[in-house]
């Protein structure tokens, strides 16, 4: 695991310290209780108000308490002690149930994400046009949006096809993924995006418009060869998979041979940069 700053934690939090932790395994961030809990409330002792609420959460039958486990977090004294902490769902339920006037900010963030959601509901073409409009804040230009929501159906199409064909949503997705990944890139998917110094960010997100072709060329030849073929199970999907990525990865190889140069590149589009620093698990 690694320490860092969670950049969305410290934007809620004011930019106050939050120690904040990435499980590189998991795929998930670990957030100190105790850091959040200080500046969320008026109390000067952040533990002793965090062993009340853990209590009271505990009574109330609120499993967030039984979810939490310790790491040792380095403190301000320079010394890794056992610290609490919690992943970033269980760490909003512990926000709402702290009253305190510096929470509100959150909750109301929160009320507002779960109304947006219900509205999504009703008319899905909401969630639509809010995720152009965000790609949009981050400075990316219409044509990539248009060629990154095309993507997306795409993909789409793709999974719908594993599907058909006894594919499991989850676990058995990414390894077919993995498997087009690797045979056109020659990276998994989780090693591509540590390549690019990414995290939980969208790794086609963050590729070049060249890189983008070549993801979605794979995943469309896997598609197309699957409909053609009807594969069943996971291993005979995993040859078509690896047909797929062969298919980019020969466009990539031509390409590359033209332009002389390789078109696997370790830009990526975020604007921080992730510091890392070890942290201490235990079981105690």
């Amino acid at each position: 695991m690694q320490e860092d700053k969670m950049h969305l934690v410290n934007k809620l939090f004011n930019n106050n310290t939050i120690r904040t932790v990435w499980d590189k395994d998991k795929e998930k961030y670990y957030i100190s209780i105790i850091d959040i809990i200080s500046v969320l409330t008026e109390s000067t002792d952040g533990r002793k108000y965090w062993n009340k609420l853990k209590q009271r959460l505990k009574e109330e039958g609120n499993e967030t308490v039984t979810n939490c486990h310790q790491l040792k977090l380095k403190a301000k004294d320079g010394k890794y002690r056992l610290t609490d902490v919690c992943n970033v769902e269980e760490m909003f339920r512990i926000i709402e149930s702290i009253p305190s006037k510096k929470a509100e900010p959150v909750k109301l963030w929160l009320a507002k994400l779960g109304s947006e959601r219900i509205d999504e509901v009703f008319d899905p073409s909401i969630a639509a046009q809010r995720s152009i409009d965000l790609y949009r804040s981050k400075g990316y230009d219409e044509t990539w949006i248009k060629k990154r929501v095309s993507g997306i159906q795409n993909r789409k199409q793709l999974t719908d096809v594993w599907k058909n064909g006894g594919i499991k949503e989850g676990k058995e997705f990414a390894i077919l993924t993995n498997e087009i990944y690797k045979t056109w890139s020659g990276m998994t998917a989780e090693e591509y995006k540590s390549f690019k110094g990414l995290r939980k960010e969208s790794l086609r997100d963050n590729m070049s418009d060249i890189e983008i072709a070549l993801a979605d060329l794979g995943e469309l030849a896997t598609r197309e060869i699957a409909k053609q073929h009807k594969p069943k199970g996971l291993y005979e999907n995993i040859e078509v998979a690896k047909r797929g990525g062969r298919i980019a990865n020969n466009t990539r190889k031509n390409l590359e041979e033209e332009i002389g140069e390789s078109v696997i590149v370790k830009d990526n589009a975020l604007s921080y940069e992730y510091k890392e620093e070890k942290v201490i698990e235990t079981n105690n």
